[in-house]
């Protein structure tokens, strides 16, 4: 049986433009703390291989200080480490990947085509290949094992969801015919779960740490398990601060509002709240100097519409002013709370439509 561990999409030294740049600089070093983590990792679950399945880098412009904690991670690994580069780390001239001395156990697909690793001890051959550039044809047409006895894995960047991308399109009938055990991807940044094509298992584990607000939640890795049986696979979350977005109805008090719907421990994670429905103007300096201290970054905006009076217009002899006064007599007649709200709903739908406003969620 091998055992691995499955991790792609670092992007190791990103700017993270949307922090200031000390917390910028923080979130950067944060990343290179979590290369210790996923080693830790891999040591504890006893993984024979670490697969790393491109974006490593978020560029080919690295500070020193990474390629120093990438080495000082791989050389604390008992695994083997095997890297596919991908479009944004691509294996092009003057890359760390071709110019940085690395570790004895690292190995690094540099080549465009699929190319393989052998291990004895393991009976068991490694494939991989590389972006020779930030965009790259299918790298997997015709490709097939050469060895059907021995367990195959290949670890690879590339998009198996859009036919015709320019990021290595992968199709399923492809992964059927390779022969592999299991296909390590990278390019998606969420995790995909465990998916199959034949007999071949693939899968994204998604970035391992989120880097804005469209990389939400928890992040984490694969741990995998292969053997003549086939492969089994187990997400493994990572420690590390989560990007949210919560959405509140402003009322009349925003601050009250917003600590209602807050979960319970924010204090590590990076936040946008967005505050919507009619509302007086909220003050969004004041309420962001309020609610900072709860969080590790916040922004607050600003998405509410002017406080209205539902019911005015309703004695105008107009189409408006009938609609109004049926819905407000309906309203008056109503039974409960439910069946009077429900007539305010349908008065802001009527309203929104005659208006041509958008119009808004029931």
């Amino acid at each position: 049986m091998i055992k691995f561990l499955h991790a792609a999409d670092l992007h190791l030294d990103s700017p993270f433009r949307s922090l200031p740049p000390e917390l910028a600089a923080q979130r950067r070093a944060e990343q290179r703390e979590l290369l210790t983590e996923l080693v830790d990792l891999c040591n504890q679950r006893g993984c024979d291989l670490l697969l790393l399945a491109g974006d490593l880098f978020d560029s080919a412009g690295i500070y020193a200080d990474t390629l120093e904690a990438l080495s000082r991670a791989f050389r604390a690994c008992r695994a083997q480490i095997f890297i596919a580069p991908g479009n944004h780390d691509c294996c092009a001239a003057g890359s760390p990947y071709l110019t940085a001395r690395w570790p004895e156990n690292v190995h690094i697909f540099t080549r465009p085509t699929p190319e393989s690793v052998f291990l004895p001890e393991l009976d068991a051959e490694v494939w991989g290949a590389a972006f020779s550039a930030q965009t790259s044809p299918a790298l997997l047409p015709g490709f097939h094992v050469s060895d059907p006895d021995a367990l195959s894995l290949m670890v690879l960047h590339g998009d198996a969801e859009m036919p015709g991308s320019p990021y290595n399109p992968v199709s399923a009938d492809e992964i059927a015919a390779s022969g592999l055990g299991y296909l390590a991807l990278g390019h998606i940044h969420a995790a995909s779960g465990p998916r199959s094509a034949g007999k071949t298992v693939y899968a994204w584990p998604g970035c391992p740490m989120g880097r804005g607000f469209d990389e939400l939640g928890g992040k984490g890795v694969y741990f995998g398990m292969l053997d003549r049986s086939g492969c089994r696979l187990e997400f493994c979350p990572l420690p590390g601060r989560r990007y949210e977005i919560l959405t509140v109805e402003a009322g009349e008090d925003p601050l009250a509002s917003i600590e209602a719907s807050l979960p319970a421990d924010t204090n590590d994670d990076i936040y946008r709240i967005i505050l919507t429905g009619e509302a007086g103007e909220p003050d969004v300096r004041a309420l962001t100097a309020a609610l900072s201290g709860r969080f590790w970054s916040l922004t607050v905006r600003d998405k509410t519409t002017p406080r209205r009076d539902l019911w005015a217009g309703a004695g105008d002899n107009t189409l408006r002013g009938l609609t109004l006064r049926r819905l407000r007599e309906a309203m008056d007649a109503a039974a409960d709370e439910a069946q009077k709200e429900r007539c305010r709903l349908a008065a802001r739908l009527c309203l929104a439509a005659m208006e041509g406003r958008e119009v808004p969620e029931p």
